[in-house]
């Protein structure tokens, strides 16, 4: 997804538009960027925490894909595709948080 944003950003008509271009970038590659580092922690606790910030990650690069399309930067079709997209993966993301906050039962 991340390298989708990318290239869309990098057409014609985001070219002046630097800090819309900017935060879409910034939020989309954040998304990935804190379930690596959470995960690279080796703890759940901080890895429920990172997956958090990810989530809010997903919910402000939706946010920035709703104004791109309704300032003419994306289609419909695009808002639609990269909003559908994204709220599967908060969801996902959702019921990994609760997976992970899950008692676990040691098998003895």
């Amino acid at each position: 997804m991340a390298v989708n944003i990318y290239k869309i950003t990098s057409y014609e008509r985001f070219k002046h538009d630097f800090n819309l271009k900017d935060q879409l970038r910034r939020s989309i590659v954040s998304i990935s960027s804190n379930i690596a580092e959470g995960f690279g922690r080796k703890n759940n606790k901080e890895f429920v925490h990172f997956l958090r910030i990810a989530r809010g990650s997903c919910s402000e690069s939706i946010t920035q894909i709703i104004i791109a399309e309704e300032i003419g930067y994306l289609s419909r079709k695009q808002r639609n595709d990269f909003e559908i997209e994204l709220e599967r993966l908060n969801n996902n993301i959702g019921k990994f948080i609760t997976y992970l906050k899950k008692p676990k039962i040691i098998n003895k």
